[in-house]
């Protein structure tokens, strides 16, 4: 039996990297990975979602969702609910195939 490599069936049934199905998939992944981060903290500082949707001023069901992907909160609400978990945040923002001229 043959066996095959995450990537390799990455590649095959979600599209190759740089396509727009495996770009979509990806930022799809980071933001799964985003809300599980801060469900993890806030799990971690003995916090609720009411709690800490206090502290960021909205409700509980905001929280909710963005420690279960399911919307496209806002990236200052994003930053919002980190700094309500007094946690430091950095980014890392990369552009590809990108030319920068300087004079």
């Amino acid at each position: 039996m043959k066996t095959y490599s995450l990537e390799e069936m990455t590649d095959k049934h979600i599209g190759k990297i740089g396509t727009p199905n495996r770009d979509a998939f990806e930022n799809e992944l980071r933001l799964d990975l985003l809300g599980q981060t801060i469900k993890n903290i806030r799990q971690e500082q003995n916090l609720t979602q009411e709690e800490l949707g206090e502290l960021v001023g909205v409700k509980k069901a905001q929280i909710s969702k963005i420690e279960n992907s399911l919307t496209d909160a806002r990236f200052d609400t994003i930053l919002k609910v980190f700094r309500a978990l007094n946690v430091k945040i950095s980014f890392n923002v990369e552009m590809s195939n990108r030319n920068f001229l300087t004079h």
